[in-house]
């Protein structure tokens, strides 16, 4: 885990760079692909996804060395051809996990985060789940594992294929020429995130494209049909912790409503998003069937608010870069009690860009367990041995935090609400 900590104090930097440049480049060419709040709401689910790996939070059922060491039939030496043909079985399984992800309803939950931006950059791209504990695709491994592809091995391959899914998350790149028949290019994954019937569930390849030319999903991107991004049902929310749980809970409350216990048990593994009958004519949901004429989902929020926000965000991710680099040096318990704390950030900070009253709450457990951390070590992780006074920063951080909630939620939005009325 400290080697993966430290390869992400490496890539997040690098993320943030490529993100810059694409936003810089679309100001240039005046093509609008980011909207402050979406972006921020992107990041931040990255966080939360980067908490969940260092954290180990997963459940394996049987894990990849345990197959290997029990199944495999044959032994590759170690070649250049080893490490590409572990890149191909990890992009075939990749394939088919992701088609599971969106035709199973239960399983959608897994993979919504990805897909609930309504815009379509780079900083989507960091949008992952923090719902998908349970590991369930252990079986689409078992051909790599009968060729006896080390466990080793596939940990090192296994983020360079996952990094190497980040570029094509922009609309500002166009169709590649003869690469639009080999790897997945912006144009396929454009179609992928698409909500317009003709690129529903199409692409669902995520390095070489051939997978879904070869198992009939292909779809290619029209010039006369250009794509809508988001769900069919709108999240309506920036806080990535709602967005991952969503969906669940909207199954969970359909199988309790339903009086067809049949419908109770197979709700969860029907096609994704179908519902019982008497249940959706009794609580029907709003689902996009124009996606031409949707409206995006946007809140009031102020100059000063979306500055604040940012402010958050950039404070969070030094905070997060932070525990990577100290990340040897933390007993697994302090790592722990530190992502809870960026996890209580993220909550807070995305439910007030809602202005969602939630956040206040939030806010003062962010507060209390921040200095209850910093009474029980002694000090923020060890930072005041770095930086002197780093702790003492930290607490002005939380308490600043604290008031401008109450100030945006209590005093400006009930401005705003005002000089409506006046104005109306």
């Amino acid at each position: 885990m400290e080697t993966y900590a430290t390869a992400l104090s490496y890539a997040i930097p690098g993320f943030v760079v490529l993100i810059l440049i694409e936003y810089l480049i679309s100001r240039w060419k005046k093509v609008p692909v980011n909207e402050a709040m979406d972006t921020i709401s992107s990041l931040s689910s990255g966080i939360t996804d980067t908490l969940r790996s260092l954290t180990g939070l997963a459940i394996i059922i049987i894990s990849y060395e345990w197959m290997v060491n029990h199944i495999a039939l044959i032994e590759i030496k170690s070649t250049v051809w080893l490490y590409i043909l572990t890149f191909i079985g990890l992009d075939f399984a990749g394939y088919w996990s992701h088609r599971f992800n969106h035709t199973i309803n239960l399983f959608w939950n897994r993979h919504i985060i990805h897909h609930s931006s309504e815009e379509f950059n780079l900083a989507c791209a960091l949008r992952q789940s923090i719902s998908a504990i349970v590991s369930i695709y252990f079986f689409l491994y078992i051909p790599m594992a009968l060729l006896g592809i080390p466990a080793g091995v596939v940990a090192l391959v296994a983020p360079i294929h996952l990094f190497a899914q980040f570029w094509y998350h922009t609309r500002l790149i166009n169709k590649m020429g003869v690469l639009e028949h080999i790897i997945v290019t912006p144009s396929h994954h454009r179609v992928h995130h698409a909500i317009n019937d003709e690129y529903l569930d199409k692409n669902y390849s995520q390095i070489f494209i051939f997978w879904d030319k070869w198992f009939g999903t292909f779809q290619e991107e029209l010039p006369q049909k250009p794509p809508v991004y988001g769900v069919k049902k709108p999240v309506n929310t920036w806080n990535p912790f709602f967005i991952n749980f969503m969906h669940a809970w909207g199954i969970l409350k359909d199988a309790w409503r339903t009086k067809n216990w049949w419908d109770k048990i197979r709700i969860w593994y029907m096609p994704t998003g179908w519902r019982p009958d008497d249940v959706k004519e009794k609580y029907p949901i709003k689902i996009i069937t124009d996606p031409y004429n949707r409206e995006k989902y946007r809140t009031e929020s102020s100059l000063f608010l979306k500055l604040w926000s940012w402010t958050q965000l950039i404070v969070t991710l030094s905070l997060l870069y932070y525990m990577l680099v100290s990340f040897g040096d933390l007993e697994f318990i302090q790592i722990i009690n530190y992502s809870i704390f960026i996890a209580i950030t993220i909550f807070a900070y995305t439910s007030l860009m809602d202005r969602h009253h939630i956040t206040l709450y939030a806010e003062l457990i962010k507060l209390g367990l921040g200095i209850f951390l910093i009474l029980k070590y002694d000090g923020w992780f060890g930072i005041d041995s770095i930086f002197n006074g780093g702790s003492y920063l930290i607490i002005a951080y939380m308490i600043i935090s604290l008031g401008l909630s109450f100030y945006f939620q209590l005093i400006e939005r009930k401005s705003t609400q005002t000089s409506r009325q006046k104005t109306a």
